[in-house]
């Protein structure tokens, strides 16, 4: 019964989120974009709370496998699309991607790794693809910095030291959290490869480099 609750408290939470992203649209398609990019990422902060098996959380992953792939398809929901003449990539099908593979491995075979609750290494990496990403676009766009091109993806450095900063602010704190030994040095330099993945994935792709490599450390680390 718990997790046929948690299933209906996801797909109610995902459909506000989505509904809500209309006030931001006036701020432009990008600020209704980014507001879902980021709120979204608490989804996996109700599946820890309701699920307990990976055939229970990865439902609603699955589902938005599909939705969004029609969505970048037709334009379905047109808070969470660029203009036709902007698209960069299917990034938010790789976004649901990413949470279905981590909700099968986080509360399926990984359930319990070492002394951490393996969900809550599954929350550091979504908390990166949802945050650290999300305001390395949004700061990159709003603060004047040098720039840099790779294949058809511009970043800034603004952009770039955003997405090190929140990472780290991110994994520091999981690390010291679980009591990892010199969690402030394996924080750096997940970091700076996340930065790294971040400015080289191209085409939406960062929604599944990041937070994948971001868990893959993790569980070397600690």
């Amino acid at each position: 019964m718990r997790n046929i609750f948690g299933l209906i408290v996801s797909f109610v939470f995902i459909a506000i989120v989505i509904l809500s992203a209309k006030l931001f649209e006036k701020a432009g398609k990008e600020a209704s974009r980014k507001y879902i990019h980021i709120v979204l990422s608490n989804w996996w902060i109700i599946a820890m709370v309701f699920f307990n098996s990976p055939y229970w959380a990865m439902i609603g992953p699955m589902v938005f496998v599909f939705v969004n792939y029609a969505s970048y398809k037709f334009n379905l929901i047109k808070s969470m699309e660029r203009e036709e003449s902007e698209r960069d990539g299917m990034g938010t099908v790789y976004y649901a991607i990413t949470l279905l593979v981590l909700s099968i491995v986080f509360f399926g075979p990984l359930k319990q790794y070492k002394t951490v609750w393996g969900p809550i290494i599954g929350l550091a990496g979504v908390a990166v693809m949802g945050y650290a990403d999300a305001l390395a676009a949004i700061i990159g766009r709003s603060v004047k910095s040098p720039s840099y091109k790779i294949s058809t993806t511009t970043k800034t450095l603004a952009g770039s030291a955003a997405m090190g900063a929140t990472t780290f602010i991110i994994i520091s704190g999981f690390l010291a959290y679980c009591a990892i030994p010199n969690w402030f040095f394996k924080a750096i330099s997940i970091a700076i490869v996340d930065v790294v993945l971040e400015a080289i994935s191209i085409r939406g792709t960062d929604n599944l480099t990041v937070p994948l490599a971001t868990v893959g450390m993790l569980l070397l680390v600690i």
